[in-house]
This record gives structure tokens, C-alpha cells and sequence, in this order.
């Protein structure tokens, strides 16, 4: 059973939508509004919003952010019922129940977008297709746009075969991925609480068009932090004695922070992306603020690297006489998959006809906070799987990344429904 010209199109253009709209974590109420839409015209339970997100674990979340989101959402025709319902908060769940018995199996796509500039370049696909982002520096440029398309596709797909399966569908649309923030609340909702089997994916990560990747394991553990300093200012030329740089401190700590002693428990990461201070030429700064990540091979070497950054921030903000603040922002773990569901995805993967190559990949370097929903899974016993399928791209988190969706969203398409079927299918 392989994916149809009907879903195809579907998906398409479902992505093209939303790839001229995209929002980052936390603010994605037009595509939670788009998900939702299409989830309840299929006839699916849906939930969304503080329904699936526990507030109590949510990190990264800017308020002023999230209000101009919901005025912009309002412009652009979301219904005001549905932004009350939602609560502030994005993200969505379709519960299908086929009312037979069987396994309850989930699937997770995200929702959010990246920081990034699209290129003008001509040939880049979507100004090849005249659905280039709308939005100045935000860009679908992970595949998120074509992870929820795969899932209403997959949604789709569940209504048109519900006669044909057993047990429960949960098809979960993760808000905040990027910064590794919507996971954990999510998890924390106990919407997976029921779960037998959880399998995620994301699109190329190394894969090229036509490729399969079976990951067993892999990924890096991350934590990431916001760091402030507070100084004190003074005129930079009548009395700069007075002063106390914020600048200064900040500085220092991104300098030590590059230098941290690797550990020999395993490998590890660490990145200053952002470092924002002062507030004139003439003016001791007085307020400075880095956005760091670390990452590891196992959660007790991030854990060391996190240790590390804690005693150089306040380290720093003694030397120089300001004040600090250490905050968590996000958060995942590393990758543990089940043999069984492994197994059944490589067996999936070969039998797709025009998939080229099937490979085994435990050795990804970047972070995914699926990997807490895998854990809160796993944690009461059920079992889990995850897959890369291809696309042919020029690098994530680019202003030129491109997916070529016609091809490969059905990649990803066929691997979830077959596994519904081997899984939720009824038994003859």
C-alpha cells in the first residue's frame, strides 16, 4: 500500500501553506488553527492547546511574543473561539479510536520554524513555486512544514481505511521543537500516558532523496541556557570607577565558555549563539545576555558541560562585580529505540519500491526532544522507533534549504501507514 496522486497533492500543498507562514515555538497559532481545521473536518477527537501542553514544564516561552502571535493569527482569520480554547498555548493531538480492540500507536510531527532568511535566489524551489516565507527572517528551514503535512496526510489516510484498523491513532503535532522546549510539556500533559508505540522521523539529516535511515540510537543530549548579567553604569569619561560592565563579564564568560575541558566520558558540544550588551558608547554597559546550548554523547556528560558553564557564570559575574541569572530554556535527551520496532521499520523501509537505500544510522549529531516523548513511552513499557527519510538539501538551517516535497513527504508517508497497518491492521 503506497502512497496515492490524492495524498500526494494533499501534502503538497498542505506544506506550501505553511511554508509561506511559518511561526516560531510557541507562537504557531495559525498552524495549530490549519492542523486542528483539518483534523476535525476528517472527524478526529482533536485536543489542543492547554489540553496537551502542562504549562508547569514549559520553557522558552516569551509572552510578548505569543500576544502579537494571536493578534497576527486574528488577521489572518483565526477564529477567536479557537484561540480561547487554545489558551496561549499551541500544539495539537487527533485521537481516532476505531472502537475495536488493539494497540494505541502515536506518531509525532513539529509544528515550528527557524530563524532564518529565505534566500531570493531564483531557482530556489519555493520561489520556483511562489511559496517563498512571507515573514522576514523566519523560514521552514528544518522540514517541520513537511512533517505536519506528512501527518494530515497520514490523518487522511486513517479515515479512508478506519474499517481496516483496530485500537487508537494518536497523530501528536509538537509545538517548539527548535530549542528542544515543546516536548517535555507535552509529555508532562499524560496525553502519551497510553501509548504502545511511538515512532517520529525527520526529513534528510544526511539522508538524500530515496534513503531511508533506521535510527537505533543516536543523537546528542542538550540543555539550553539563557545567561543574564546586571552591572552597574556609570559615564564612560567622568567616572567610569563607578561603573560595573555587564559587556566585560559576558565577554569573559564566552571566551572561557570555548574553552571547557572535554570529557574523556564522551563527546561533547558547546555553542554561544547569540550575546547581546551595552547601551551606548559612552555608557558602562549595565546589562548583557548569551544564549548558550551544550550538548553530549549521554546525559551525564551534558550534565558535566552544564555543571562547567554554571561555575564560569558565577564565577565571571564575582570577578567583575555583577549579578547573574542561569536560566534552562530547553531541554532533550538522547535517543534509545526499540529492537522490535527497529526491526519492523528496516523491514518497511526495503519493501517501498522506489526507495534506493535503507541504512542504519546511530550516529547523529544534532538534538531532538522527541526523544522525551520516546522516554516518557518507554518509561511504562511501551516500545519506539525513529526514522530519517531523504531529500535532497544543501544543509538545516539554511536560507536555501529545500525538500523537494512531491518526492519525498511519501517517503515518509508510506513508512507510517504501513506500520498502522502491520500494527493497528485487523487480523483477518
Amino acid at each position: 500500500m503506497h502512497c496515492n496522486d490524492l495524498y500526494r497533492n494533499e501534502m503538497t500543498a498542505s506544506r506550501r501553506h505553511i511554508h509561506k507562514r511559518p511561526e516560531e515555538g510557541w507562537t504557531e497559532f495559525e498552524t495549530t488553527a490549519w492542523v486542528v481545521e483539518h483534523l476535525q473536518a476528517l472527524g478526529f477527537e482533536v485536543l489542543c492547546g492547554r489540553e496537551v501542553i502542562n504549562p508547569d514544564f514549559v520553557m522558552g516561552r516569551d509572552p510578548k511574543k505569543v500576544e502579537q502571535a494571536q493578534k497576527r493569527a486574528r488577521a489572518q482569520g483565526v477564529p477567536e473561539a479557537l484561540l480561547e480554547r487554545l489558551g496561549g498555548y499551541t500544539g495539537a493531538v487527533g485521537i481516532w479510536r476505531t472502537g475495536r480492540p488493539g494497540p494505541v500507536t502515536a506518531f509525532r510531527y513539529d509544528l515550528d520554524c527557524v530563524l532564518v532568511q529565505e534566500t531570493d535566489a531564483p531557482g530556489h524551489e519555493a520561489n520556483v513555486g511562489g511559496y517563498a516565507s512571507e515573514r522576514p527572517g523566519l523560514m521552514h528551514a528544518c522540514g517541520h512544514d513537511g512533517h505536519l503535512s506528512v501527518g494530515l496526510g497520514v490523518a487522511h489516510w486513517v479515515k479512508d481505511h478506519a474499517d481496516q484498523l483496530c485500537g487508537t491513532i494518536k497523530l501528536i503535532f509538537q509545538p517548539a521543537e527548535e530549542g528542544t522546549r515543546g516536548a517535555r510539556p507535552l509529555a508532562e500533559s499524560g496525553i502519551l500516558d497510553d501509548v504502545d508505540y511511538i515512532v517520529c522521523a525527520h526529513i534528510g539529516s544526511g539522508c538524500p532523496l530515496n534513503e531511508i535511515g533506521i535510527c537505533h540510537s543516536g543523537f546528542l543530549a542538550t540543555t539550553k541556557i539563557d545567561v543574564r548579567f546586571e552591572g552597574t553604569p556609570a559615564h564612560a569619561g567622568a567616572n567610569p570607577e563607578k561603573g560595573r560592565s555587564a559587556l566585560l563579564a559576558a565577554c569573559s564568560t564566552a571566551t572561557m565558555l570555548a574553552g571547557i575541558p572535554r570529557s574523556s566520558r564522551g563527546d561533547t558540544r558547546i555553542s554561544i549563539g547569540r550575546i547581546d550588551a551595552g547601551e551606548g558608547r559612552n555608557v558602562v554597559p549595565a546589562h548583557a545576555m548569551l544564549q548558550i546550548e551544550t550538548r553530549g554523547s549521554t546525559e551525564e556528560v551534558n550534565r558535566y558541560m552544564v555543571d562547567y558553564v554554571e561555575r564560569i557564570v558565577k564565577g565571571n559575574a564575582l570577578s567583575y562585580d555583577v549579578k547573574s541569572s542561569f536560566e534552562k530554556v530547553g531541554e532533550a535527551t538522547v535517543l534509545t529505540a526499540d529492537q522490535e520496532v527497529t526491526d519492523e521499520l528496516t523491514d518497511i523501509a526495503r519493501r517501498i519500491p522506489y526507495i534506493k537505500s535503507v541504512i542504519r544510522n546511530d550516529h547523529i549529531s544534532g538534538s531532538e526532544d522527541c526523544t522525551l516523548l520516546i522516554s516518557r513511552v518507554r518509561a511504562h513499557g511501551g516500545k519506539a522507533g525513529f526514522f530519517l527519510f531523504g531529500c535532497n538539501q544543501n544543509g538545516h538551517h539554511k536560507g536555501d534549504f529545500a525538500i523537494q516535497d512531491e518526492q519525498s513527504l511519501p517517503e515518509a508517508f508510506d513508512m507510517f501507514t504501513e506500520f498502522l497497518c502491520r500494527r493497528n491492521g485487523v487480523k483477518a
